[in-house]
C-alpha cells in the first residue's frame, strides 16, 4: 500500500493524530533500539543466509 493509498483511507486528520501520539512517545534506551534491531535483522533467529543447492 502506498503512502498516497493510506492517506485516503485514513485521512490527513487520523495521519496528524497518529504522528501526534507518536511524537509524545518517549525515546526509547540503547537496549531497545539493540534488541529490536536484533529482531528485526533476524526473526526468530533465522540464518543470515540460506544456501542454495543447485540443480545436478
Amino acid at each position: 500500500m502506498t503512502r498516497e493509498e493510506r492517506r485516503r483511507l485514513l485521512g490527513t486528520d487520523v495521519i496528524a493524530q497518529i504522528h501526534a501520539r507518536v511524537a509524545e512517545a518517549p525515546t526509547p534506551t540503547a537496549d531497545v533500539i539493540e534488541g529490536l534491531r536484533r529482531v528485526l535483522t533476524r526473526p526468530a533467529r533465522t540464518p543470515a543466509a540460506t544456501p542454495v543447492q543447485r540443480a545436478a
